[in-house]
Parts: C-alpha cells; structure tokens; sequence
C-alpha cells in the first residue's frame, strides 16, 4: 500500500475493469467514499491507466473484450508486483479459479454478482494481508 507523507492522507489505489457500463459506475462510486478508484471498461484502457501509476489492488472481471481478466491479471503481476490482484467472475468453474489463482498469484477470485459492500470487504481484506 501507498505510504503516507507526513500530514496527508493517502487511499489505497485501485483500479476496477469491468465491460459492463453500470456495474462498473457503480463500483467505482461506491468504493470511491474509501479508496482512490480508476476504471475501465477494457484490458487495454486497464493498461494505459496502469502505466502512469501504481495501484494497490487490480480488481478484473474474467470475461473482457479483446484480452479476457486472467491474461489481463497475469500481465499484471509481471508490471506490478506489488499490486493484490482479484478476479471476478460470473460463471463457478473450479478448475478455472483453482488455475486463475495460481498462474496470477491472485489474491482473491469473487463470484459475480457481487454487492459493493462485499467487494470493500474483499479489497480491505487483501490490502491489510
């Protein structure tokens, strides 16, 4: 997580992706009151917005356009090592999340749908580990 400088308040980073218009306006103003929150809609706008900072937690969807979640995260930890990386997906296929955690050292995989309260709780969880 982003150290504070003496007499500011830094939020942990974090960057939401998810091709889905009002599930991700949503995320992103409810995590907003805790955490500094970017999104995109795609793997490759999650990309450009990774390369100009450094975020503490990378939140995917699996499904995307053009790169799916997995790739996405993978590459990720390669860029950002210190980034907690969590994955969400709408279909139960054990071996994918078995698999998913694995290759891109994830730190949580969470069925969707998901409530905004149980991705915080889920955010807040991986950022103090």
């Amino acid at each position: 997580m982003a150290t504070p400088q003496p007499g500011t308040n830094v939020r942990p980073a974090v960057l939401i992706i998810d091709d889905e218009p009002p599930l991700l306006d949503a995320m992103r103003q409810g995590l907003s009151h805790e955490f500094d929150v970017d999104a995109a809609s795609t793997a490759e706008e999650g990309t450009l917005l990774a390369a100009t900072r450094r975020y503490d937690v990378i939140v995917s969807d699996q499904l995307l356009p053009g790169e799916q979640g997995l790739e996405f995260l993978m590459r990720m930890a390669s860029l950002h090592p210190g980034a907690r990386r969590i994955m969400l997906t709408g279909y139960i296929n054990p071996d994918l999340i078995s698999r998913s955690i694995a290759s891109a050292q994830l730190s949580a995989c969470l069925l969707k749908p998901i409530s905004i309260a149980e991705l915080m709780k889920a955010i807040r969880k991986v950022i103090a580990a």
